[in-house]
């Protein structure tokens, strides 16, 4: 069984699939493991690193070369993966509602495709779960980013020359980015709240020392999705939130916005005109910037100043952390791989539950109930 992995081709992607640590572990099941010369450099992995731990490193058409197994961060394009198996396992994050023809040429090429974003969140799969790993990361530098541009201190100063009052940040969206979000404005000594359509998050908020912003006696709106993930809410909901929200950005010096429902574009959480209402200096960070954004007016990888406030976001915040991304995406993708691995035959065998869920072609066709469903 042969792992190969080949340099990340998509703009500014400078994460990569495997590291030294899980390249030992593919090895100690019996695989062989091959890597692009140059794949883990922008994560700080030499080809050196690489080749002491028992990768083979050479070219990408050396690399490729009866590969049974392909890891990525960014699906690439099939035509990069010549010389792999008929039928080769492409692990990987294919975007497959926004980039369905990408996953239509997988079909005709003949590879299958295994989209780790569409890992089931259930308690056997936490391990894989790529959204969730790459998400922490990215709710905590969204933090720090923010930090930087505010022209402010966070936490509460007292010295001889007078007080400096500790900033306030607001998180809208309260999943994992958001709560890792919390978390880090919390360690730097903000007063932080947070706001969340689902409300079983009320209690996550308060664990972490925020302030929860609830919208009240809107009855049976939990927000609550299959997955874990939040759902499209009701007007109603909508303008009572909106109400609430903008009487609280007012007051805010940082907000950080999180808000993604899978499949969706964005939802649009902060209007030019909630902008306009927030104190000069204020920074507002958009998580969700390369969906659409939550964010009126923001731009992905861009500083824009609107009514004096300064909104930022990255199109890949992971990327921005590429060593602690990468190891926590390699170990991603080895527990999904090693978790199935039959010794007999040497190679992963997917079961229903989970194999079922991830895979979008087989046999030259789209199998995914996903996106069938979508009728993409």
């Amino acid at each position: 069984m042969r792992i190969a992995v080949l340099r990340e081709t998509a703009p500014a992607e400078t994460r990569v699939a495997l590291t030294p640590e899980t390249a030992r572990k593919f090895i100690a099941l019996g695989a062989t493991v091959a890597v692009e010369s140059g794949a883990g450099i922008a994560a700080s992995i030499t080809d050196a690193a690489y080749a002491e731990a028992g990768v083979q490193v050479g070219d990408a058409a050396q690399t490729m070369s009866g590969a049974d197994i392909v890891m990525a961060v960014q699906a690439p394009d099939p035509a990069a993966l010549a010389g792999a198996n008929p039928g080769a396992l492409v692990a990987a994050t294919f975007d497959p509602f926004g980039r369905r023809e990408r996953v239509d040429a997988y079909a005709a090429a003949g590879f299958e495709a295994l989209a780790m974003e569409f890992m089931p969140r259930i308690t056997r799969a936490q391990s894989m779960d790529v959204l969730s790993s790459q998400s922490n990361l990215a709710g905590y530098k969204a933090v720090i980013a923010a930090a930087d541009v505010y022209g402010r201190a966070f936490p509460m100063m007292m010295t001889a020359a007078g007080t400096v009052q500790a900033a306030k940040v607001f998180v809208m969206g309260v999943g994992v980015a958001g709560l890792q979000a919390i978390a880090t404005a919390r360690r730097l000594g903000a007063q932080v709240s947070a706001t969340d359509v689902r409300s079983a998050t009320r209690e996550q908020i308060q664990s972490l020392g925020a302030k929860p912003v609830f919208v009240e006696n809107v009855a049976g709106i939990e927000g609550e999705g299959s997955g874990g993930y939040a759902t499209e809410m009701s007007a109603e909901y909508q303008q009572a939130q909106a109400e609430l929200v903008s009487g609280h950005l007012a007051k805010q010096d940082i907000v950080v916005t999180t808000a993604l429902i899978p499949g969706r574009a964005a939802p649009r959480l902060i209007s030019d005109a909630q902008i306009a209402t927030m104190k000069p200096g204020s920074v507002i960070f958009d998580l969700a910037v390369a969906q659409g954004g939550n964010v009126e007016g923001s731009v992905a990888d861009q500083m824009v100043e609107k009514h004096g406030v300064k909104i930022i976001g990255f199109a890949n915040t992971p990327a921005t952390v590429p060593a602690d991304a990468s190891a926590l995406y390699a170990r991603n993708l080895y527990n999904f791989l090693s978790a199935f691995w039959d010794k007999d035959q040497g190679r992963p065998v997917l079961d229903a539950e989970i194999g079922d869920a991830v895979r979008l072609t087989r046999g030259g066709a789209v199998v995914n109930e996903r996106l069938l469903e979508r009728g993409a």
